[in-house]
Order: C-alpha cells, then structure tokens, then sequence
C-alpha cells in the first residue's frame, strides 16, 4: 500500500502517543500511594526504570520482534535502531500515520505493561532483580504475545487457533491478561510479605492513589482511541466507552464495598476506575454504549470480589495486579463474545476486513466468538504465567528476587536508594 500521509490522523496519534507515556507516571502514583510510606520511592521507580530499559530495548529489536514477518515472533532484520524505515512498512500506513509516530505509539504500550506488573511485588523485590525483569519480559513475553496478536502472529487476524478472528482492540490479552498472569506468577514466587494476613498495609497516601486513577484515565483516551491509528468514528466510540465504562465501574465497585464492608471508599473508587479501564480496553471499538456499561459494570464487581481472594488463596499480589488487570483483562476479552455489535460493517484501521461477522452471542452472532475469545485469553494466561515464572527462577538463582527481611522491615527504600520519600518529623 502505497503511503500519503494523512496530516490530522499523524497529529491525533502524536497525542496518543503522549498521553499513553503519560500513564506511566500516573502509574508510579497509583500504585506509590497504595504502599507504606517507606516503600514508595521504590515503587515509583519500578515504573520510571521500566520507562528507561523498555524504551530502549524497543528501539533496538522491540518493534521488529513484535511487528516483523513471522509466525511465532517477528524477525528483527531491517529495524535496528527504527532508522530508514519506510512509511509503507506501517501497520498503520492505510490511515496516512508515518512509520515513526506508529512505531513510538506502541513503545508506550511495552513501557506499561512491564511496569504494570510492579505492583504484585511491591515491598520486597530487589530493584536490581526487577529491572533483569524488565529486559528479560518484555523480550520473551510481551513481544511474543504483542506479535501474536497485533502483530499477524497465530492469535491475530484469521487465526489458525480459532473459527473466528479474535478482537483485542487495544490490550485486553496484550497488556493486561499478559501482566495479570506474570505478576501472580512473580507473586507466588517472592513469597508473602512479613505480617502478611496478620497486619494491615494500609495505603499511606490516598490522594496519591486518587490523582494516579485520574491521570490514569486521562492518558487512558489515547490508549483506547489512539488504537484506531485514526481520528475517526471508531476512535470516537472507543473514547465515548472509556468514558462509560470506567464510571460504571466504579459505581459496582463502591456497590459491592457499600454491601460488605459498610463504607465506600476513596481507594475503591480509584480502583473502580481502572478495573472499568482495563476491562473496556480490548472491546473498546467493538461494542455500543450498553455493551459498555455491561462490561463496567460486572469488571467492577467482579475485581471488588477478586481483590480478596489473596487472602482466601495465600498468594501476597500486593496491589492487586491480579485481582484488577488479569480477572479485569478476562471480564473484558471474553465479554466481547456476548456484547460484540459490529452490525455497521466498520472496518478498523489495518484489519482489512469488515467486522460485522464477529458479533456477539447478544447481538445475533451465536457462541462463535464467545469461543475463540475465551480459547485466546487462556492460552495467553498459560504462556504468560509459565514463562514469567521460569524467568523468576532463574533471576533467583542468580542475583536472588527478594530483599532481606531486615530491609523490608527497615524500609526497601532506604536500602535500595539512600533515600526517603518524607523526612521525619523533628
């Protein structure tokens, strides 16, 4: 396809690309705030050092491995660097996008998704065991998936796996199913937290988790909308259900804390937000505004719920990366199968094929897609989870994964930085 650039598509996905970086930081708030005040630093680092190693990785190999030619991994040939790259080579080269703004866009996807994961090992791993992590990830997890689905791998467009083409608009096995699966994996095998079950680890700053939930959302609209490549009707409607379904999230989130516990709460409702987020992300272009609601809805009574079974099952995911991102990623990849109404014949940027075929169980398309959405999630929780734990084991074997306890007693932050978040009352 010969390339002609498209000067208000390049302009929107330049502001995606910013406003998915930007979730990052959001992310290092989110997650810093939920910690005790002697582990936030490390916390927020975690993020910004996955920022720094993921970013450069990408530009080296990242984007070939994940949108090169092949079927099981992309070959890495002729991307070195991202230098001399023709437009044409573009996924996005139908909606006029350069090569360059795509290939940053999707950068910004590999940066969250590690950085994700943090927060399962929050208070106990060693900053130099995480950031091994993050190189090591991001090669031999996140491109590999990234390129099955995104990139024409096996569980992308006409998968040989499946009957139907499988839709993750924007990340739901990707990013959130991917680091969901790898932080239980990390978690179970760090180990609980001392006092784990036993003490409280209560958030030391709320309005920190409150502002790292919006600002989350905010970047969450180029993160949803950006995946269109185009700004367009189907951008539109994937940026009219990041608005919806995070706010009815929210709503089933503080419904289920008002029934169990009595009080809703300012940490439940910034929760709410991203479980809404995550769960819309892969159905974002695909269902209408009452696919959305449903989807918000259930995602947000559903992570309420799951968030507690680490107490039930003894795996210490310390900021309920599984119980929002992997049981969110889930709500939202497998809803798609019943809330699906493409009925308009739309056809997304790059798919080459129109859409309405793949309607789900409500919208007159039987259990065709129910399935193929469900037989992708799982294959994407089991090589997730397996490879994350066999890369656990071998960091454990050589640097070791997890801090002393007299430093995860003393402060990881003081430790592992020479520094603290707050200075001492004198």
């Amino acid at each position: 396809m010969e390339f002609t650039l498209d000067s208000g598509n390049t302009a929107w996905m330049i502001v995606a690309t910013a406003l998915v970086l930007l979730m990052t930081p959001a992310l290092a708030f989110f997650y810093g705030g939920m910690v005790r005040a002697k582990s936030v630093l490390n916390m927020m680092m975690m993020s910004f050092i996955s920022m720094a190693i993921v970013a450069v990785i990408w530009v080296l190999y990242g984007y070939g491995l994940t949108f090169g030619s092949g079927d099981l991994i992309g070959n890495p040939s002729g991307f070195f660097g991202l230098n001399g790259v023709s437009d044409d080579s573009s996924l996005a080269a139908g909606s006029g996008v350069p090569f360059i703004v795509m290939a940053g866009f999707q950068a910004t996807f590999a940066i969250i998704t590690v950085a994700l994961i943090s927060g399962s090992v929050a208070d106990r791993m060693k900053f130099l065991a995480w950031s091994i992590f993050v190189a090591v990830w991001v090669t031999i997890v996140y491109f590999p998936v990234a390129h099955a689905v995104w990139g024409g791998g096996i569980l992308g467009w006409d998968s040989p796996l499946t009957s139907s083409s499988p839709i993750d608009f924007a990340g739901g096995t990707v990013v959130h199913i991917n680091a969901g699966a790898a932080g239980l994996a990390l978690a179970l095998l760090l180990g609980t937290r001392k006092g784990f079950g036993k003490e409280p680890f209560k958030p030391h700053n709320l309005p920190f988790v409150m502002l790292g939930a919006a600002v989350l959302w905010f970047g969450w609209f180029g993160f949803n909308a950006g995946s269109e490549f185009a700004a367009d009707a189907t951008a539109g409607r994937a940026f009219l259900n990041t608005v919806v379904a995070p706010a009815v999230a929210i709503l089933g989130w503080l419904l289920v804390e008002k029934i169990r516990d009595g009080k809703p709460t300012s940490l439940g409702a910034a929760s709410g937000v991203v479980a809404g987020l995550v769960a819309i992300t892969p159905a974002a272009a695909s269902v209408d505004s009452w696919g959305a609601i449903a989807i918000g809805f259930i995602a947000g009574v559903l992570c309420a719920l799951a968030v507690g079974l680490k107490y039930k099952f003894g795996y210490d995911d310390s900021l309920d990366v599984v119980g929002v991102h992997l049981v969110g990623g889930l709500v939202g990849t497998i809803l798609i199968g019943l809330f699906a109404n493409l009925d308009e014949g739309t056809t997304w940027a790059g798919a080459g094929e129109e859409l309405s075929p793949m309607n789900g169980l409500f919208y007159g398309g039987g259990v065709t897609q129910l399935v193929t959405q469900t037989v992708v999630a799982l294959i994407a929780v089991v090589f997730s989870f397996v490879v994350t734990y066999l890369i656990g084991l071998a960091i454990k074997a050589t640097v070791g994964l997890r801090v002393s306890e007299d430093v995860e007693v003393s402060g990881i932050d003081l430790a592992e930085h020479g520094e603290t978040a707050y200075e001492e009352a004198k």
